[in-house]
């Protein structure tokens, strides 16, 4: 069986690429949570990543890392990881890339926390540009697939690579036109419902996750129980 490596609910968006994908797929995997626990975790991941990151997948003695590695990897090996339409996969693939590499501005400035609520503080030009984007992706691909998710009729990749978006826009209160269906599609998700219920239960805080979050803006609303 899969052995998928994740870090902490509240933080750790790449953790939730993987994760999301597995679970709303029925692949499958055990699930084994390594927190943030202090700023730097490099040489504690280093034991179970090369990379000090997460996420990590170990299967059949390989260690397969990064959550773009792990979606190729599981794509060899299980159906519906793309779409199979031709226009919708290369669209989706295009979109997962774009995702993996960019969007720095929206990284940095709201950094995800999945308890909480803020209002943030005035947007950057590379935040807007960021968040016009990632409108302009979402409202492309209702609007050419149909929906109800972002390359047709299926959860596929490109929603579990956007799914960290849909936690940040919810907790900065982001505007995105018309891919706010999608964004409400995707958080009532059993999968996202689940993510969601353990990242209030979890008790870790980290410094410096919690600095950047105070940074992003003020805090409205806190739902953490943990």
């Amino acid at each position: 069986m899969y052995e998928l490596i994740t870090a902490n609910r509240n933080y750790s968006s790449w953790s939730l690429r993987p994760w999301v994908l597995m679970t709303a797929l029925g692949i499958a995997f055990r699930d084994r949570i390594k927190p943030f626990t202090k700023p730097a975790n490099y040489d504690d991941f280093r034991s179970f990543s090369p990379t000090g990151q997460v996420p990590a997948l170990l299967h059949d003695g390989r260690t397969i890392y990064d959550s773009l590695g792990i979606t190729l990897y599981l794509a060899d090996r299980h159906e519906g990881v793309w779409p199979t339409d031709p226009d919708a996969r290369a669209w989706a693939q295009c979109a997962v890339c774009e995702m993996h590499s960019g969007f720095a501005a929206l990284r940095n400035d709201c950094t995800m926390n999945v308890g909480v609520r803020v209002t943030p503080k005035p947007m950057s030009d590379a935040l807007q540009a960021n968040v016009a984007r990632i409108r302009e992706l979402f409202e492309e691909g209702l609007a050419r697939f149909a929906g109800p998710w972002l390359a047709g009729r299926d959860f596929t990749a490109v929603d579990a690579f956007f799914a960290p978006v849909a936690f940040r826009i919810r907790t900065y209160g982001l505007d995105v036109g018309a891919g706010q269906a999608w964004v409400d599609h995707i958080l009532a998700h059993p999968a996202m419902l689940e993510w969601g219920r353990q990242a209030l239960a979890e008790s870790w805080r980290e410094v410096g996750h919690e600095e950047e979050l105070a940074a992003a803006g003020v805090i409205t609303a806190d739902y953490r129980t943990g």
